[in-house]
């Protein structure tokens, strides 16, 4: 397990939920992408209504019926790391938003026998 304490950096990347890598799911391969590089984690959420720089709202409520909602895959680790792993999302990231900020890890613990 990586361990990590203190200063981070914690990558955001905003796309959308119908995006696509190679007929699957674009966030299920970035976050398999990030653990294949040793990331501290990675976590996709699914978001409920949002809009990007197409300026199209996509929502989940029923009347809408709109698909391709909004999800939001967080990344942290140190800087090192998550600069290094840029370049991956430069190859799969086409449509979307992907955002840097410094942070600061105050507890990193995982399950017991994990």
């Amino acid at each position: 397990m990586t361990s990590l304490s203190g200063r981070a950096l914690r990558l955001t990347v905003y796309i959308g939920e119908d995006d696509t890598w190679h007929h699957k799911p674009l966030y299920s391969e970035i976050v398999h992408r990030a653990h294949a590089a040793g990331l501290a984690g990675a976590s996709a959420f699914r978001g409920i209504e949002g809009f990007g720089a197409s300026s199209r709202i996509h929502t989940s409520r029923l009347l809408s019926l709109s698909e391709d909602l909004p999800v939001a895959v967080v990344v942290v680790d140190t800087e090192e790391r998550v600069r290094a792993f840029l370049p991956q999302l430069d190859e799969l990231v086409h449509e979307g938003l992907v955002t840097l900020d410094a942070c600061e890890v105050v507890r990193y613990v995982g399950r017991a026998g994990s």
